[in-house]
């Protein structure tokens, strides 16, 4: 879903000389609903940068407008952003602005630390290679991992990574987790290959970004298995999805682009039917489960931004794509996943996936679905489901998510 992240842009400020107090690290948290964004400004002799390490997003420019011992005003205008905030008992107090949102902004020192144990550290017990390929104009660059112990004189399978919606990064960092590199760690150790890389308009990749919709993100994936596939390195070629990348793994398994596939959490509904769901969540959270809202509401409000991705995803049926796929397919979600809701999702892919010709099982013997209790959208133990719960959970993905896509993927 487009992710409830909303863009945070980050500065460079040129500090004025002089009595200059609002020095080192600053750290503030923006709350915009049920969303909290972790932000640090770094001022330093020579200027200032500002990270969004939720977002794995650092050190993009911006203006200065005023800084003093106790003040600061930057803008960002690409954006329509402006932060103001004075310096009071310690903390920079001020209001963050975008494009007619304004909220408060309190920013004290010190970084952001938060504890990733699964997060896996150098040197690796594998090769990896940065590779890059391209779709029309997009230059897609991106990390090509090797299992473990590999000597290029055996094939191995191999599986392309997609992400979730909005512009992420090839690790898929949110939050500080980056749940990719923890895949492709784990199956690289478990002899499967990966490639994993940035979005179009992320990391070091280039494209289209304004207009692209999901259907132009599994051209992208498409153009990667061809490059997977011409490199004549690899046995089986697959592609893991969650979210966005779930849907498309199944957008390309239904155009035989694939041997397998594995779905995070995809969508098996139509993306109208997804909003509504996730803000009658929003709303029941927020004490008005009694609000009527309706599709037709939804769209109409959609229609009306001219969001070519967003247009897409409201009219975007799933279900005659679900039901051509017949290579081997993996089906997972948590059942608290308040994202993509899995009693709706989860249980329509299942019941549309084809069958044989008995119509007892799956067209392919080795499909296997699979529904996590107490796992969230992330596939993370949780309590609540809830996107809040998101920063403040160590687990990167759940251990037995993991192991279960390794073994199957080796068992095809």
């Amino acid at each position: 879903m487009r992710r409830f992240v909303i863009i945070i842009v980050l500065f460079l400020i040129s500090v004025i000389a002089g009595a200059q107090t609002i020095s080192g690290p600053w750290k503030g948290e923006l709350q915009v609903g049920v969303t909290k964004l972790a932000i640090v400004f770094r001022f330093q002799d020579a200027g200032c940068t500002m990270d969004s390490p939720d977002q794995g997003a650092k050190d993009l420019p911006g203006e200065l407008l005023f800084i003093s011992a106790d003040s600061v005003s930057v803008s960002q205008k690409s954006m329509g952003v402006t932060f103001s905030g004075k310096l009071r008992d310690g903390a920079i107090v001020g209001r963050f602005s975008q494009r007619g949102l304004t909220v408060p902004l309190i920013l004290t020192p010190g970084e952001v630390v938060r504890n990733r144990p699964q997060t896996p550290s150098e040197p690796f017990p594998y090769e990896t290679e940065e590779v890059s390929f391209t779709n029309g104009g997009a230059n897609l660059v991106g990390t090509l991992t090797y299992p473990e112990g590999w000597n290029g004189r055996r094939k191995v399978p191999v599986a392309i990574m997609v992400t979730g919606s909005g512009t992420q990064n090839r690790d898929e960092e949110l939050y500080g987790h980056k749940p990719f590199l923890v895949i492709a760690d784990y199956l690289a150790r478990n002899g499967i290959a990966t490639l994993r890389y940035d979005d179009r308009g992320a990391g070091a990749s280039t494209g289209d970004v304004v207009n692209a919709t999901t259907y132009d993100y599994m051209e992208d994936a498409a153009a990667g298995l061809e490059f997977l596939r011409s490199k004549g390195k690899f046995k089986k070629v697959g592609v893991i999805g969650h979210s966005e990348g779930g849907s498309i793994a199944l957008m390309l398994g239904a155009r035989k682009k694939v041997d397998f596939l594995v779905s995070l959490a995809g969508p098996g509904v139509q993306g109208d039917s997804i909003l509504l769901l996730q803000n009658l969540n929003a709303l029941r959270k927020a004490g008005y489960p009694d609000v009527r809202l309706t599709k037709e509401y939804i769209r109409a409000q959609i229609k009306a931004q001219k969001n070519p991705w967003l247009d897409y995803f409201i009219d975007y049926d799933p279900l005659p794509d679900i039901k051509k796929v017949c290579c081997p397919a993996m089906i997972l979600n948590g059942d608290r996943d308040t994202q993509v809701d899995a009693e709706v999702n989860f249980q329509t892919i299942v019941k549309n996936l084809p069958l044989n010709r008995s119509g007892r099982y799956f067209a392919s013997k080795r499909t296997m679905v699979k529904l996590y209790p107490s796992l969230n959208h992330l596939f993370q133990e949780c309590e609540t489901g809830q996107a809040e719960e998101y920063p403040e959970i160590e687990e990167t993905i759940n251990p037995e998510v993991l192991s279960d896509i390794a073994s199957w993927i080796n068992k095809l």
